[in-house]
């Protein structure tokens, strides 16, 4: 069966038609085209389909995409402003916070929600903030430290 859904995702109205068993994921890659936000595990666990959905981090790939009716979806690509990168991504790339960076879109998503909560995060405050989002390559000691330099407000500068 399908239906009609209206939601804002990255700034931008969209209204389309959908399936109802269709995942958010589906929705934010297929038929929008925004590829960023990737699919690791279908079950929840890897957290690289993590997007930001009125303002809370989930994870699109356990969600149906008509529970994000009227919502606002902001995605990895959205996070960018004028082409100028996020503070967390530009935070990331300064301190080599990902390796292959299929979790990176995911991870970078799940960190700028964790500051929003939790401005003055502590390291172990962190690193559980971060429970839910797997990385296989970096160990995340680069992680953490990407998002405790976006966290300084010192991004860009040397180290």
């Amino acid at each position: 069966m399908s239906v009609t859904i209206s939601l804002t995702v990255n700034g931008k109205a969209v209204t389309t038609q959908v399936d109802t068993r269709t995942l958010l994921v589906q929705l934010i890659r297929e038929q929008l085209q925004l590829t960023g936000t990737h699919v690791g595990c279908d079950t929840a666990q890897c957290g690289s389909c993590t997007v930001h959905l009125n303002g809370r981090a989930v994870k699109a790939c356990s969600m149906l995409a008509i529970q994000a009716q009227g919502g606002d979806v902001r995605t990895i690509e959205g996070l960018a402003q004028d082409g100028q990168l996020h503070p967390m991504q530009a935070a990331f790339r300064q301190c080599h916070g990902l390796q292959c960076g299929f979790c990176t879109p995911g991870m970078v998503m799940s960190a700028v929600a964790l500051l929003a909560d939790n401005p003055q995060a502590s390291e172990q405050e962190i690193r559980e903030g971060l429970d839910g989002n797997f990385c296989r390559c970096t160990g995340y000691h680069n992680i953490v430290k990407s998002i405790q330099l976006c966290q300084s407000g010192k991004v860009g500068a040397p180290a």
